[in-house]
């Protein structure tokens, strides 16, 4: 559900590997939702099930990493044009703004699409587009320093972040109204800002190197990733299974910082393998990036086709087989939901441009 990414021609067959990755995201979250609601309790036990819900662990990572690397995309574009800083600051608002908004459309068509039987509390509840939005109103001030010093302070952000889940975890929060705690309090059901505001602040500074690198050596920095992302996976497996840590308490799966640079080491992998597999391996048309250019869609429509009442009599009922065979149905639907905006959009603008083309010029309307 990654923002929409501005391309210009020349630009285009160098960003074609962050939609293949948002693509891989895509299609592990289908997979992974559909095993989680139309599994038969006796088969959550199976392999299959639980290699599905632990690969399926990962999309909310990618996305909120990705959508890092669009903002500084957008950051470097305002740097290039050399704004005020009022104007960047501004710019950042509106990319939250929109987000925060379609979180809200999101949490309303859910609510109104479950009545009578959802509680008006599910309203209020953080989904990844409200830990987005929120994000990157927080991030803004990065778009205020150049290119290398926004390295180094989204780096250290995603760090910091990191750093203070567990603390958060751990603090008193009486007093504090319950809307202000699901956005800051680790949880295991919703996205808030620790510590899944890090992988965000990691794609900004990620994407900035993007920037940085002429595209001569973009192989190189791809090659780096996978370095990088390889120590980080197994450093930090190794690091968190050490007999000490430096917290009173951390739960390995709600708020440990060894967890989130695994999960980022696995973004960086995905996207080396992104850059090597659409540079070198794969021309023309690609299925995987199709999903990824319309993440967005198919991630707000399949939520209500999984989790909502379209498929209620199957929910719960499906044996291991019936299960992969749905997410393979579901998955190619949403192909196909995908091509045809993308048609769509096309053909719009085919007649756009052809209302441009035989549009009079003032001399001929004079």
């Amino acid at each position: 559900m990654a923002l929409p990414v501005s391309r210009t021609p020349s630009s285009a067959p160098r960003l074609g590997f962050l939609d293949w990755a948002r693509g891989v995201g895509a299609v592990i979250m289908l997979q992974g939702h559909v095993f989680d609601s139309f599994s038969q309790g006796a088969q959550r036990q199976e392999p299959a099930f639980v290699l599905s819900q632990f690969v399926g662990g990962m999309p909310p990572a990618i996305f909120l990493f990705l959508t890092g690397v669009t903002l500084s995309f957008l950051m470097d574009s305002q740097e290039r044009r050399e704004l005020s800083t009022w104007q960047k600051l501004k710019g950042i608002a509106l990319r939250s703004r929109y987000l925060l908004m379609l979180a809200v459309l999101f949490r309303v068509q859910l609510w109104l699409f479950a009545m009578p039987n959802a509680p008006w509390t599910d309203l209020l509840k953080v989904d990844i587009l409200n830990c987005m939005g929120v994000s990157v109103l927080l991030l803004s001030p990065l778009g205020l320093l150049g290119r290398v010093e926004r390295v180094k302070w989204s780096l250290l952000a995603g760090v910091a972040v990191s750093v203070a889940a567990p603390l958060l975890t751990n603090a008193d929060w009486s007093g504090i109204p319950e809307l202000v705690r699901s956005y800051l309090m680790p949880s295991t059901v919703a996205f808030p800002l620790f510590p899944w505001a890090a992988f965000l602040a990691f794609g900004v500074g990620t994407g900035t190197m993007i920037r940085i690198v002429p595209t001569r050596d973009m192989g190189r920095l791809a090659q780096w990733w996978a370095i990088v992302g390889l120590v980080l996976v197994f450093g930090s497996q190794y690091l968190s299974n050490i007999p000490f840590s430096l917290y009173a308490k951390s739960e390995f799966w709600l708020d440990s910082p060894w967890l989130v640079l695994i999960k980022l080491g696995l973004a960086l992998l995905l996207l080396a393998i992104a850059y090597l597999w659409n540079t070198h391996l794969s021309s023309g048309w690609s299925w995987v990036r199709q999903l990824g250019t319309t993440s967005l869609l198919i991630y707000w429509v399949h939520t209500e086709l999984v989790y909502g009442r379209w498929l209620y009599e199957l929910r719960g009922n499906l044996n291991t087989a019936q299960t992969a065979m749905l997410a393979l149905t579901v998955i190619l639907a949403m192909l196909g939901l995908s091509s045809l905006v993308t048609r769509w959009s096309q053909f719009r603008a085919w007649i756009a441009e052809r209302g441009v083309a035989f549009a009079p010029t003032p001399t001929e309307g004079d």
